[in-house]
């Protein structure tokens, strides 16, 4: 959370004393004085307090209207980062970020720069939901996370994004392992070793990596291509032999008498030749 509403608590009693008889309290009867006849800082307050007050739509209303009457500012630099925040809290995601967009455009080089790039990129992240679903915010929110730990590696704000750059990544496997057993069931065989070999490729640091090599094993075995089943066990094997889809992986290919060693040529043989030199994972 923005700094400024961590101190909302210790600023109350601050406004209450000051203008109490020209704002009327903070209950509805503020709401009676025209917001354009405050100082930008007491307008600043009150929209601390609704906020800390559990109001976070009346506090957006607020902060907007400081910015509207004290534009270019330093409190209308700070209500547009919290603007930023409370739009995030009321899930107004699209508005938050353009929020924190505008911040960042104006403001590139503010000590809060790197909390308005990492609601940005939680804005798209929070929407991320079932593996089913289109993954162009997965993508955006990669980019925008990615964008936080490069950006500002040192800030407080890197190791939550590492974290859910982790997240996101491995969502984006879910749905390749999603559209492959699909096609697996289905027995469309070809087209589930496809989306496999992405995760097996591209997703390899992922919780998804043991069992789209399973896959691979069970499909190539349905096709017949036992080099590629073999060598597919093996990886799995080296890999996570403590894992239970090794172990489905293992009795499948003894119940045809193969074992899970490097066989053949092809893509999976490259991936072995990776795993021996430590280049893979």
């Amino acid at each position: 959370m923005a700094r400024s509403v961590k101190t909302a608590k210790t600023t109350i009693a601050l406004i209450v004393a000051a203008s109490l008889t020209a704002c009327g309290g903070f209950g509805g009867a503020s709401r009676e004085v025209p917001l354009d006849t405050l100082a930008a800082e007491d307008i600043f307050k009150k929209a601390e307090f609704e906020l800390e007050d559990g109001d976070a739509k009346e506090a957006i209303v607020l902060f907007s209207e400081l910015e509207r009457l004290y534009p270019y500012s330093e409190w209308a630099k700070r209500a547009l980062i919290m603007s930023a925040f409370a739009l995030h809290q009321t899930k107004n995601y699209e508005e938050s970020r353009a929020a924190a967009q505008r911040f960042l455009d104006f403001y590139p080089a503010d000590e809060d720069a790197a909390y308005a790039q990492y609601l940005l990129a939680i804005s798209y992240y929070d929407q991320i939901e079932q593996v089913g679903r289109d993954q162009g915010l997965t993508f955006q929110a990669l980019q925008a996370l990615r964008t936080v730990i490069e950006r500002y590696p040192d800030s407080q704000y890197a190791k939550s994004s590492i974290l859910k750059f982790d997240l996101a990544f491995d969502h984006l496997a879910g749905k390749e392992m999603e559209i492959g057993r699909y096609y697996l069931k289905r027995g469309h065989y070809a087209a589930a070793i496809n989306r496999f070999r992405v995760v097996v490729e591209e997703f390899q640091t992922t919780t998804h990596t043991p069992e789209a090599l399973h896959r691979l094993v069970e499909a190539y075995l349905a096709l017949g291509l036992t080099d590629e089943a073999q060598t597919a066990g093996a990886i799995l094997g080296y890999n996570y032999q403590s894992n239970d889809f090794y172990t489905d992986s293992f009795n499948l290919l003894r119940k045809r008498g193969l074992d899970p060693e490097a066989a053949g040529r092809g893509w999976l043989r490259d991936v072995y030749r990776q795993v021996i030199r430590g280049a893979w994972l």
